[in-house]
């Protein structure tokens, strides 16, 4: 089977099934949307319906946003994280690649400090177990 049969025989979610699922708000799920981002359909009855699949990506589009990356270039490269090799060199502008090494650097300086502060954490608490069981 090809995956838009698959995507056809899947059963959707609710809003509130979506939010509940991926620990988000509704609201927040209805600014993805806003953005871009996400995307539903609508019911008969005019309720937004969800793909399950989109839980992976709102998990996805909020590590993006926690690491700082904007919205606008999470928009432009969201197509393409599922499988990297299908960029094309046409498809990023010369903008787009300079945000995006500039965000690689700010996302390596953090995952430095926080490895710093995880370590130090561990550190500390190995100490204060080891105290206690003198």
């Amino acid at each position: 089977m090809d995956a838009d049969k698959n995507a056809a025989t899947r059963p959707s979610m609710k809003i509130g099934e979506l939010a509940k699922t991926a620990n988000i708000s509704t609201r927040l799920i209805r600014y993805y949307e806003e953005q871009g981002l996400i995307e539903s359909t609508r019911a008969a009855n005019g309720y937004r319906e969800y793909d399950p699949v989109l839980v992976d990506r709102v998990w996805q589009i909020r590590g993006l946003l926690e690491a700082s990356i904007p919205v606008k270039i999470i928009r432009d490269i969201l197509p393409f994280l599922d499988d990297p090799c299908d960029i094309h060199v046409t498809e990023a502008s010369p903008e787009l690649i300079a945000a995006l090494e500039e965000q690689h650097e700010q996302m390596d300086q953090r995952v430095h400090f926080l490895t710093r502060n995880r370590d130090a954490i561990a550190a500390y608490l190995e100490s204060i177990r080891g105290a206690r069981h003198l």
